[in-house]
């Protein structure tokens, strides 16, 4: 059964419904791949087979009976370890919380998965507390590539996307405050969806603020939109949450992009650097697009690099996270989180609000571009994995990893939908991936095109080294 890990998860609950395969074959596989990967990329913090099987069980049971639980019952997801899920801890890739105690709650993401009958297979890594655009912590170590297992996974939801990407479940939950989902999953070859914030409701709320957003990281955009009806739906603990979606995120998925206006901005105005294979990669999925009858031209959005903003904002909520902790505890950090958390508690009340200011600037620029363009098309990331173990590549001259991340953090700054699709490989093989993000609540539209380009061949890839 080892052709299940391929499977996404609409095939997969096809499959349930026509009895070619249970909820026990598919959970079985995933639980087998998790494990034969698990030495040589270090996915997952924490694999749970019994309670897994036993859930697969259950779920096989409904189906047998043709009473599924709900639209992704029995298909193998994973959580990334920020997110709480009840009876284990969640523990922040930190070496500063204990793991005792009742862990009685689910965060809603996790909630609504399980109300719909998925399956939790474990519990992917992160860097402590979410805090960086790669995953490794004092807690669970480095989590590698699955591409070339010397490169980083990109992060801070670097488990959730090495699982995808080896065929360790199709469905996985991410965080993204400043590209979390999008980064790892344009290093490692997978589709990831950032919503509109708000759109899947968050709690506890992130220290982060409103830059954090829950979402699908999945095989494909068909797989993302069965998953954003599951964990769209509302919930009392998050007061920011937004109302449903009475149209739902499948019903137009495949009416294509013919009309749309879409602008692609190669380098946001030439205030990026992008490598030669990635610029061209992405160019190539831009011309889909335009085969496929949309209107692209060459536009850039009106604004500067943001990235004191952002960091106003980031090492603020981050000095935040440790506000409590005792000299003890924060002698347990991540050297590079003691250095923003440092940084954070230096600024003041006005340093703060500045930055608010110019986020809401950054967001009526973007109001007004979106104004004229249904989407906005960039590289995800101007390069592709570096090596393992750094928060920024040898040479590169960048402090912090927002120095390599340009195209992802200010849509977080704007609370925008944005994607990642893999549209190629460089010359060593590694994954490249192109960027759409849409205006505000504009999730659905952004699902449309990227499934267009899957349904077009360019986003499958092939497949990594230790799949």
């Amino acid at each position: 059964m080892s052709e299940l890990t391929d499977l996404t998860a609409v095939q997969l609950v096809d499959g349930y419904r026509k009895g070619d395969f249970s909820p026990v074959d598919a959970v079985r596989a995933a639980l087998r791949r998790a494990e034969e990967v698990q030495p040589a990329v270090n996915a997952f913090v924490r694999v749970e087979p019994e309670a897994a099987l036993e859930q697969a069980e259950a779920s096989a049971g409904r189906w047998r009976r043709g009473e599924p639980q709900g639209l992704v019952d029995g298909v193998p997801v994973s959580v990334k370890d920020l997110l709480l899920m009840r009876g284990g801890p969640t523990l922040r890739g930190s070496r500063t919380i204990r793991p005792e105690g009742a862990w009685e709650e689910d965060a809603p993401s996790v909630a609504r998965l399980r109300e719909h009958g998925a399956v939790f297979i474990g519990r992917t890594t992160t860097p402590e507390f979410g805090w960086k655009g790669v995953t490794d912590s004092p807690q669970s170590g480095v989590t590698r590539n699955p591409y070339d297992t010397s490169r980083t996974s990109g992060g801070s939801s670097g488990g959730s996307a090495v699982a995808v990407a080896v065929g360790a479940g199709p469905l996985s939950l991410g965080t993204d405050g400043g590209g979390s989902v999008r980064i790892p999953a344009a290093f490692c070859g997978i589709f990831a969806l950032k919503p509109t914030y708000g759109r899947v409701p968050l709690y506890p709320a992130s220290p982060f603020g409103t830059l954090s957003h829950v979402g699908p990281m999945t095989r494909d955009a068909a797989d993302a939109a069965l998953m954003m009806e599951v964990i769209s739906g509302p919930d009392p603990r998050d007061w920011s949450q937004l109302g449903a979606v009475a149209e739902g995120f499948r019903a137009g998925l495949d009416g294509g992009v013919r009309g749309l206006r879409i602008a692609y901005s190669p380098s946001l105005g030439g205030q990026v650097a992008v490598r030669p294979a990635v610029a061209a990669a992405v160019r190539r999925a831009v011309e889909c697009l335009a085969a496929q009858g949309a209107y692209v031209d060459e536009a850039d959005p009106d604004f500067s690099e943001p990235v004191e903003a952002f960091h106003t904002l980031w090492f603020s909520g981050a000095a935040r996270v440790v506000q409590h902790m005792s000299p003890a505890q924060r002698g347990l950090l991540d050297p590079g989180l003691r250095e923003v958390c440092a940084q954070g508690a230096r600024y003041s009340a006005l340093d703060y609000l500045a930055a608010v200011d110019v986020r809401a600037d950054l967001g009526r620029r973007m109001g007004h571009f979106h104004a004229t363009h249904d989407l906005l098309v960039t590289p995800t990331l101007p390069i592709t994995a570096f090596e393992a173990g750094a928060e920024v590549p040898k040479g590169s001259g960048h402090r912090r990893w927002t120095g390599w991340t340009p195209f992802t953090y200010p849509f977080n700054l704007t609370q925008q939908p944005a994607a990642t699709v893999p549209c190629g490989v460089d010359e060593e093989g590694l994954p490249i991936g192109v960027q759409i993000v849409g205006p505000r609540h504009a999730d659905a539209v952004v699902l449309r095109a990227a499934h267009t380009l899957y349904e077009a061949g360019v986003g499958h890839i092939a497949p990594p080294a230790v799949a």
